[in-house]
């Protein structure tokens, strides 16, 4: 047995970038990693898409009266912003890129569970994405992107239908991403993986698929409904004819606050496995941090409520669900306090990854400690629809999961293409990226305090000084965004062979070739050992940026056994 496996590796020992490198190979690809970079590519398209959208509508507002674009332009510009960013970026970037490169390689698999149902849901991807795009090309939308009635149902005359047909579309690639996950965490981990040695990365991902496969048929059913009533004018969510708009709203934020730890869950999971990287440490109460992504995942299901306290609903639901929106952050608490206790004594290498982590909990809990703020009914009623609710927003979503993003693309890329990028242009870009997007968004939580409404293209000339920082900060941030593009495509071409393990982390995915093989791993592997088992550093560590330097007394290369059973 044990030479018929090894001559079977042997024979897939092309690394996946090369093996078939024609357009229609990786059209057709049922490897993982493969469709792992389709995302990433996928998603990359779309986010400068959004970003053009910002640009406009920031250029817009660095002048109190509406110059440049109409109210009708600017209400289609912030509009396709949020529906492009959100649904086609925010939620599937993290879990659909670095989860389905990572999953298998990090449980021992030779890959998902159902490989041609994650080829299938790139493509369902991406029929979405195009059904949403050809909006902007005969006319937009103006709905923004929650889809409010009435103003989606009657009263809107932009292609409102079309729109939620690319979501209702993409809808079905999230629950077959999740399904597929979930089996694969089930039933593929590697022989010795039991529960508590998966990777912190898994189990987020394991409480993020459950959302989308739970959430996502309630948003499917609300935007299913919406097309209804427009096409056949009846009343469900439009008052004018007998609905309930109200309906919508519960029906919407059902699935929209489970949705926003869709996108930061992962992230969470990203931090997790760089942060005892980069300290040299075991990370601190694995097992409170594996249980607060399921308690995260659950409590996300209870808290849609606390978006409606304006909306006319009961003031002991708001009560009720104000308590909730403030239980919900203790598993939040838990993960930020045990990321700061691993860094706590460790031998810290503030490496391009480690810089993005940082930057996320300190975004994160700027995010999460206003998001405290607006559980509070009162508070919330004072900044409801203002400038304070997108700072809020992003950076939960901004600051957070897409600092997560940058880390783990940073973070595994040498194991993605087996290349090391410059690390100096690393650094110097994270840094950009945060100062770039303080400036960008603090400004907004003085704005929102002080009364100034979201989506709203004229204002008042006291808050200009506010919007013009605003908008400086937002084009720092988008040198931040592009300048990776083109160091990573550098170093892919050009830069230095990382070795197997340049960062000398621990975890199954770096016992796997730089690149990985098509199958990941030339023998089965046998995980006999506890995550994040790593030794004190000693003096003569260090940690390399290209080939591996030869590993010191005080830090034993990890060896996994392996099995040669079927």
């Amino acid at each position: 047995m044990k030479s018929g496996m090894m001559e079977h590796a042997l024979n897939n020992d092309t690394n996946y970038l090369n093996d078939g490198t024609t357009l229609r190979s990786w059209l057709l690809t049922t490897d993982h990693k493969r469709i792992g970079i389709l995302y990433m590519l996928s998603i990359t398209f779309f986010f400068f898409i959004g970003g053009a959208a910002a640009v406009l509508f920031r250029l817009e507002l660095m002048t109190p009266r509406g110059d440049m674009l109409s109210p009708d332009a600017y209400n289609k510009l912030f509009s396709l912003h949020g529906i492009v960013m959100v649904w086609f970026f925010l939620i599937p970037a993290v879990p659909n890129v670095l989860g389905n490169f990572l999953i298998p390689l990090m449980i021992g698999a030779r890959d998902l569970a159902f490989p041609r149902l994650n080829l299938a849901s790139w493509y369902i991807f991406m029929a979405g994405g195009l059904f949403t795009l050809l909006v902007i090309i005969i006319g937009g939308v103006d709905t923004g992107w929650t889809f409010y009635t009435p103003y989606s149902s009657t009263y809107a005359n932009t292609y409102v239908i079309l729109a939620a047909t690319g979501i209702f579309i993409n809808g079905f690639s999230s629950i077959a991403t999740g399904l597929n996950f979930i089996v694969t965490i089930h039933l593929l981990r590697a022989p010795g993986m039991i529960w508590f040695r998966l990777p912190l990365f898994v189990w987020t991902m394991y409480a993020t698929s459950l959302i989308m496969v739970l959430a996502t048929p309630v948003l499917a059913v609300a935007l299913a409904l919406i097309a209804v009533e427009r096409i056949f004018h009846v009343g469900i969510f439009d008052p004018a004819i007998g609905g309930d708009p109200l309906l919508f709203q519960h029906l919407f934020w059902f699935y929209s606050h489970p949705a926003v730890y869709i996108m930061i869950l992962p992230g969470m999971g990203v931090v997790s496995e760089i942060v005892p990287c980069f300290a040299r440490k075991p990370l601190f109460g694995y097992t409170f941090v594996a249980m607060s992504s399921l308690a995260i995942a659950s409590l996300g299901f209870l808290v849609w409520g606390h978006h409606m306290f304006v909306s006319g609903q009961s003031v002991y639901a708001g009560l009720i669900f104000s308590l909730l929106s403030m239980l919900v952050a203790i598993p939040s608490a838990i993960k930020v306090f045990n990321w700061t206790a691993t860094l706590y004594k460790g031998t810290i290498f503030l490496k391009t990854p480690m810089l993005y982590a940082l930057g996320f909990i300190g975004l994160f809990t700027i995010g999460g400690l206003t998001g405290i703020c607006l559980a509070t009914l009162a508070f919330d009623i004072h900044v409801h629809d203002t400038y304070f609710i997108i700072a809020h927003f992003h950076y939960v979503m901004v600051g957070g999961m897409v600092m997560a993003y940058l880390g783990g693309i940073h973070f595994w890329w040498p194991k993605m293409t087996g290349k090391m990028y410059n690390e100096w242009l690393g650094r110097i870009n994270a840094l950009i990226v945060f100062l770039g997007f303080n400036l960008a968004f603090f400004p907004q939580f003085i704005l929102g305090y002080l009364g100034n409404p979201r989506r709203y293209h004229v204002y008042p000339d006291e808050f200009q000084v506010f919007h013009v920082m605003s908008s400086l900060g937002a084009s720092i941030l988008g040198v931040g965004y592009v300048l990776p593009l083109f160091y990573l495509i550098w170093s892919y071409k050009f830069g230095r062979s990382s070795g197997q393990n340049p960062w000398h982390a621990r975890g199954v995915e770096w016992e796997a070739a730089s690149p990985p093989i098509k199958h990941n791993f030339y023998e089965v592997p046998v995980v006999d050992y506890p995550a994040y088992d790593y030794p004190p550093a000693g003096p003569d560590f260090t940690m390399s940026e290209g080939e591996l330097e030869p590993t010191s007394p005080e830090q034993p290369q990890r060896r996994i056994t392996s099995s040669h059973g079927t």
